[in-house]
This record gives structure tokens, sequence and C-alpha cells, in this order.
């Protein structure tokens, strides 16, 4: 009898721990803007910077009931960038574009980009997350965004660009 009642408590523990797992699941989500002067040289790489971004972390991972000491993994869900002015713009300009996370204390690293950018591209880009574990990026108080882009045509007006980015946090169920 004890044999059939721990293979059912097992059963039910494995297949209940994907929601269990999912309790401690979230996403974060940070905005910025970059700007393109019209000054800029074909097929050579710039880069622009955004402000710092504060991640208010702490307070997430609190109203998330978790803590920066039971995060497993922080990855880049989506970063998608949308022409914010001037309004009939497109990302055509464009070749390809890397962007890189840094904060204080930490070495850069890339998060995403977008390669080949086809010239019937509109006036938002998705990314290619690169898919690294961005954990200890998110827990410092703020982080900084460079992005660095090739263009392939001249812009003659002074481009804003929103930059929009998701973060998928995933924490330690009951601190194990």
């Amino acid at each position: 009898m004890n044999k059939i009642l721990f293979l059912l408590a097992t059963v039910f523990f494995f297949t209940n721990c994907s929601k269990v797992d999912e309790l401690t699941q979230f996403n974060m989500a940070y905005k910025s803007q970059i700007t393109v002067s019209p000054a800029t040289g074909l097929n050579l790489p710039f880069d622009l910077f955004t402000p710092d971004m504060e991640t208010n972390s702490e307070s997430e991972f609190a109203v998330n009931d978790t803590n920066k000491d039971l995060i497993e993994e922080i990855t880049l869900e989506r970063l998608d960038l949308v022409i914010n002015s001037p309004s009939d713009q497109r990302f055509d300009f464009v070749k390809s574009i890397e962007v890189y996370m840094e904060a204080d204390g930490l070495a850069e690293i890339k998060i995403a980009e977008a390669t080949d950018v086809p010239d019937t591209v509109g006036t938002e880009l998705s990314l290619t997350p690169a898919g690294n574990n961005l954990a200890e990026y998110i827990k410092k108080e703020a982080f900084k965004l460079r992005v660095n882009i090739v263009t392939d045509k001249t812009i003659n007006r002074e481009v804003k660009i929103d930059v929009d980015s998701e973060f998928f946090v995933d924490a330690k169920i009951l601190g194990v």
C-alpha cells in the first residue's frame, strides 16, 4: 500500500512541478530611446548609447515573491526597435545592428542582433536575442545598452528610435 501511495505522490509531484515552476517565472520590461544623427557614414559601424536604465530589480523581485538570491536565470525574451520620428522613416538604412549590455563591474555582453536587414523592413525591427544569462546585469541598480549600427544608406535627418525590451526571469522554487 505504501508503494502505491509513494508512486501516486511522485506522479502528482512531477506533473504539478511545471505549474509550481511557473509561479516563479515572470517578465520584466524596459524602455529607452536612441538617436541616429544624419551625419553617419556608410558601411562604417558606429555606436549609440542608451542612458542608464534603472532596473528596480529588488522591487520587481519582491512584487513577484522572490529576491535576487533566488534568481536562477534572466534571459532576453525580445528586443524591438521602433522608429519614433520622423514618422515616415523606415529601417531600410540599416545594414546590421548589434546590441550590447553593460553594468557596473561587469564585462560588456552581446544581447541581440539583426544582420542583413532587408530594404523592405518598415518602422519596426525585431532583433534576435543572443540567449545569454543576464541575471547579474539585471540584479545591478542600472544597466546601459550600446547599439552598434552599420548603415547602407544615408539619412538626411535625425532618427529617434524607441528601444523596447523584455526579459524572462526564472527564480528558484521555494529557495531550492
